[in-house]
């Protein structure tokens, strides 16, 4: 993962307070009942949501970093891969949710995996968020090999 400068680690910070993503992650993790706790390079880090949705192992609302179990057992490379999401966050603003569920959606078109071909899993690394690259779909390929 690269590493955050201070300037940007702050820049990031002040963005996803500005847009609200940060509060609203917060009061997510709070609805979800989830213990809350600072965590590395101003990130917040929320473990033990209850909630049913999203189905996932870790996700990200701003700058908070939501899971139903803890951190320590997912490993560095989950929390690599959700700051990424943060940054994602600070570039996309509440554009983030609608862009993400329609990366998800094409993803599962063209592999029948939500993640694979998502822009914003690949950018945060989809191996580190515990993702598998999978092949398009024959049509996909297909289609694909006219282009080039």
């Amino acid at each position: 993962m690269e590493q955050e400068s201070p300037a940007a680690t702050r820049a990031r910070i002040f963005v996803n307070a500005w847009n609200l993503s940060t509060p609203a992650g917060l009061l997510i993790a709070v609805l979800g009942r989830a213990r809350i706790r600072g965590g590395p390079d101003g990130l917040w880090l929320a473990e033990g949501y209850r909630l049913p949705f999203p189905v996932a192992r870790a996700f990200t609302v701003g700058n908070v970093l939501i899971t139903p179990t803890a951190f320590d057992r997912l490993g560095p490379d989950v929390v690599a891969h959700e700051t990424a999401h943060a940054r994602q966050y600070m570039r996309w603003g509440w554009l983030f949710g609608p862009a993400y569920v329609g990366a998800m959606a094409w993803s599962w078109l063209r592999t029948g995996d939500r993640a694979a071909r998502n822009h914003f899993e690949r950018g945060a690394g989809l191996e580190r968020g515990g993702y598998r690259d999978v092949p398009l779909r024959p049509c996909c390929r297909r289609r694909e090999s006219v282009r080039v």
